[in-house]
This record gives structure tokens, C-alpha cells and sequence, in this order.
């Protein structure tokens, strides 16, 4: 499964790009309006850092102002992704960009059904959104199954990138349910290198080490 950055904090995620780990980045307006940075800016220096995928969401409403946005942000660099949100207008867009070659990524995604029609107009990806999902009271985890199911039942390209991810465990039940991906907050990110058997072993064999007065070099 692919590891992609939800965030806009550059200094962030250069030190976690230099783990080797980190697959693509996705923004949003909201991300994008706490940096306090030009969006176009910020996209291109993200753009600069990761090779993969870096997702750059649309401002616009209606599906000409989208075109118009998502052609001028596909022109920052052949990694950017436009993103647009799951509307009637949004897929009206996706259809047009997936004509002209433009990657796409679907967003705020709550029901298999609507993953169906991103997937019919061509989306990139598509982005559930499991963490709000589960604060509304429902399974987001059987989203990313039934939306799995689907497009697994009429081979569609489009990759289910899990979003609204809030912990390790959402990491761990998405690629267990299939996901192709899942964008994750940094402080997610550094919480899957860890758990405590992993540092009080660490504690223990640096211990024992020391005790025989070695040294490897």
C-alpha cells in the first residue's frame, strides 16, 4: 500500500520523505489556508520534495470554473493530481480532465455508490472518507470494502486512496481491506514506527550490549 502525506508543513515532509517511506502528498484548502502561503507555491515545492503523486485541490464549484483551475494546476509539474470534490459538477470535470490526460483525485467520497461514478468518469483515485465516516456513527472500514468489491467486480483502475485517516490502526484496516493507498497526517505517520515491546526490547539489547564491552567499528 502506498503512503501519501496529508499535509502542506514542507519542513515536515522533507524529514519524513528522507525516510524512503513517503509515496505522494495530498492538500486541501484548509491545509493549504493554514500554511499561510500562496497555494501555487506551496504545490510547486511540494512538488520539488516527492516524486509521486501530490494532490491539489480546486476551488471552484462548478465544473467549467473547475476545469479552469485543474488545467492551470496540472501545469505546476507532471506529479500534480487535481482534486475535486464528489459532485455532479466534480465528475462532469473528472470525466474531461481523464480525456485530456490530467490525473484526478475524487474527494470527500461517503458511499460506494458515489465511488462507483468516480470510477465510470475515469478518477485517478478516489478519496473515502473513513475517520468522518466513523464520527457520523458508521463503519468507515466497510467502505473501503464495499468500494473494493466494486471495482474489483468490473476491473476499474481507479485507486482507492483511504482518507481521514486517524490513527495507525485506520493504516492497518484499510490495507487489510484493500486500499491502494492511504493519506495520513505526519503524527500518524512517525506512530507507525512505534510500539513499546519494540523500545523496551531496543532498551534491553542496547543494555546487554554494553555489558560486553564491544565495539562493531
Amino acid at each position: 500500500m502506498h503512503l501519501f502525506l496529508d499535509t502542506t508543513d514542507v519542513a515536515v515532509l522533507k524529514t519524513l520523505a528522507a525516510t524512503g517511506l513517503v509515496d505522494g502528498v495530498t492538500t486541501n484548502p484548509t491545509l493549504i489556508a493554514k500554511s499561510g502561503r500562496p497555494m501555487l507555491e506551496v504545490i510547486a515545492e511540494i512538488c520539488e520534495i516527492v516524486e509521486g503523486p501530490v494532490s491539489a485541490e480546486v476551488a471552484a464549484t462548478e465544473a467549467e470554473a473547475m476545469l479552469a483551475e485543474g488545467r492551470k494546476l496540472a501545469e505546476i509539474a507532471t506529479n500534480v493530481v487535481v482534486k475535486v470534490p464528489l459532485t455532479r459538477d466534480g465528475l462532469i470535470a473528472t470525466g474531461q480532465f481523464t480525456r485530456e490526460g490530467i490525473q484526478t483525485n475524487v474527494t470527500l467520497c461517503f458511499s460506494a455508490a458515489q465511488a462507483l461514478l468516480a470510477a465510470k468518469a475515469g478518477a485517478t483515485f478516489i478519496s473515502p472518507f473513513i475517520g468522518r465516516l466513523d464520527d457520523y456513527g458508521a463503519e468507515g472500514m466497510d467502505l473501503i470494502t464495499e468500494i473494493r468489491a466494486i471495482y474489483d467486480n468490473y476491473s476499474f483502475d481507479t485507486e482507492i486512496l483511504a482518507a481521514s485517516v486517524r490513527t495507525p490502526a485506520h493504516v492497518t484496516q484499510a490495507a487489510i481491506a484493500g486500499a491502494d493507498c492511504a493519506t495520513i497526517p505526519p503524527a500518524v505517520f512517525e506512530a507507525l514506527f512505534k510500539h513499546p515491546l519494540t523500545e523496551k526490547g531496543l532498551e534491553q539489547f542496547m543494555s546487554d550490549w554494553a555489558k560486553t564491552g564491544q565495539s562493531i567499528l
